[in-house]
């Protein structure tokens, strides 16, 4: 079984079909129409340091296989950092970047990074016709970030030599809740009365919200909602990685798997939150308010995900990156790995020793982080077995 492997410098090189046919649909992510907004609207291009030279693997005229990859010249928007790596190797008299990074761009979201189709190719061969055109001898280092734990198990049969780096998230499981009131049952008294004294606190200040879906999310829900989102870098001194093009190209392309939340008093929308989803997992992603009011930002960006999950029979909710206060809202923490090559064999000792001090830190951390789930003690249980 012969394979070829071809890069590509724009995703429009492979119809969306083709692309689309190999991609979960619990992956919005790795969907065609995700990619290309992104290249197309011109958030990820060789200006802004993401250059696309996603691999394709064909079997004479059919696609077996696909993974974005991009070359960096920086590190930003990428959520697992290694700015310290770059700049020892720098110091030493090399040069870090570019890289090449496969990874779903401004996206610290698990997932599928390598999508195969398995009916035509045993995955292990797949990876093993991919491992020789991961990084080239212009290249320092590949990585692979947010990879399911499945796919970082296989690169590490097709790469012994690839570094293994872990870091936590909080992610929100149903156990079969049924409800919210179910979800709330499943607490303790104290965290119970907590939650529900924050949903209070936002209905008393006069705050509704409502969840729109798909067609439903108008022209001027989603301009909203963009300036909401432009206010949350704004406030921090920076300008926002996605312009609002990305955004009315994912209404136009992919309107069924977005989900805005919009917060309103008398009629007149004050915050939002833009989510996506698959068919199991809802993905948290997007924020911004006009307004500063009291649990607003719990409710908007937790509680309605939750919400939404109970009534659509959908198993995850993963809010985003950071934020230890999820601990206490329900969100347990999940391990994460990614992979990086590193070309010099020196550095790469230098690095496997950083990753390897730093998982012991990790380690304690997640174990501190289970001691404070909120749940009664079977419920806390089952979730400390599935982390």
């Amino acid at each position: 079984m012969s394979f070829e492997v071809h890069a590509i410098a724009s995703i429009e090189a492979v119809p969306a079909i083709l692309w689309n046919s190999l991609i979960d649909a619990d992956q919005p992510f790795m969907r065609h129409e995700f990619l290309h907004a992104l290249e197309a609207s011109g958030a990820v291009t060789s200006a802004t340091g993401w250059t696309p030279a996603h691999l394709t693997v064909w079997q004479g005229e059919a696609l077996v296989a696909v993974m974005p990859r991009y070359y960096k010249t920086h590190s930003r928007g990428e959520y697992v950092f290694d700015w310290a790596w770059a700049d020892a190797w720098e110091r030493a008299g090399g040069d870090y970047y570019p890289k090449a990074l496969t990874a779903i761009p401004y996206t610290p979201a698990p997932g599928t990074r390598i999508a195969i189709n398995r009916d035509s190719a045993e995955p292990a061969t797949i990876f093993a016709a991919l491992a020789d055109h991961c990084c080239n001898g212009d290249l320092s280092s590949w990585h692979l970030l947010f990879a399911e734990d499945a796919e970082v198990d296989a690169w590490k049969d097709a790469m012994p030599e690839l570094l293994e780096r872990h870091a936590i998230q909080f992610q929100w499981r149903d156990q079969e809740f049924g409800d919210f009131d179910g979800f709330l049952a499943s607490m303790s008294s104290k965290r119970r009365k907590e939650i529900r004294r924050e949903r209070r606190r936002v209905a008393e200040q006069g705050i509704t919200l409502s969840r729109l879906t798909g067609e439903a999310i108008d022209p001027a829900a989603l301009a909203h909602f963009y300036r909401c989102y432009q206010m949350t870098y704004l406030e921090r001194g920076q300008r926002p990685y996605l312009p609002f093009d990305f955004f009315q190209r994912l209404r136009r392309t992919l309107p069924e798997a977005l989900v805005l939340i919009q917060a309103r008093v008398e009629g007149q929308a004050i915050a939002a939150a833009l989510c996506l989803q698959g068919d199991k997992t809802l993905y948290g992603r997007y924020w911004g308010s006009e307004v500063e009011a009291d649990c607003l930002h719990f409710e908007t960006c937790y509680y309605q995900g939750i919400e939404h999950c109970l009534v659509n029979g959908m198993m995850l909710f993963d809010p985003g990156t950071q934020g230890e206060h999820k601990l206490s809202r329900g969100f347990a923490p999940r391990r994460l790995r990614s992979l990086h090559y590193i070309a010099d064999l020196d550095f790469r000792r230098a690095v496997s020793r950083f990753c390897e001090q730093e998982r012991v830190h990790i380690d304690a951390y997640e174990r501190q982080a289970l001691t404070r789930l909120p749940f009664r003690h079977e419920v806390g249980a089952s979730w400390r077995g599935a982390s």
